[in-house]
Formats: structure tokens, sequence, C-alpha cells
């Protein structure tokens, strides 16, 4: 069993293109995409804890430059 979240991403104006280009590319993202409205990049990403996820990913994706803030929403399974 994996955990799983979205996260949704403000960018600094004109960074959402290449913050999502950014985030793509670390291990563990599964999608990252540009999208409208008050947030700018929303992405997915999975790891096998959430301590792997915040040190592996969450970490990574935070130092990306022209992020501003982020909202992190764990994906509950049925």
């Amino acid at each position: 069993m994996s955990v799983q979240v979205y996260i949704l991403i403000q960018t600094d104006v004109g960074k959402a293109s290449s913050v999502a280009k950014a985030i793509s590319q670390i291990a563990g993202v599964t999608l990252a995409e540009g999208v409208t409205g008050p947030y700018d990049v929303i992405m997915r990403a999975e790891s096998p804890s959430m301590e792997e996820l915040g040190r592996g990913v969450l970490s990574k994706v935070q130092a990306v430059p022209g992020i501003t803030r982020t909202l992190t929403c764990p994906v509950t399974t049925y």
C-alpha cells in the first residue's frame, strides 16, 4: 500500500510552466500540470510511506524555484 497526495501549487507570475516541468522530473511525482484558478499547478505523487513522501518528494517540490505556496491533500481510498 502506498501514500498518495495531490498538491495544489501557487507560483510566481509566469512560472507555472517551468514549475510543472521541474516537478514532473521528481521521482514519485505521477502528474504535474498547469491549471487555471486560484492555483497554478496541480500535481499528484505517491510513496511507500508518509515519511518517505515528506523526505523524498515534498522537500524536493518545496525547493523548486518559483513556488510561492502549496496545499497538500492526502488521498483517501475506500
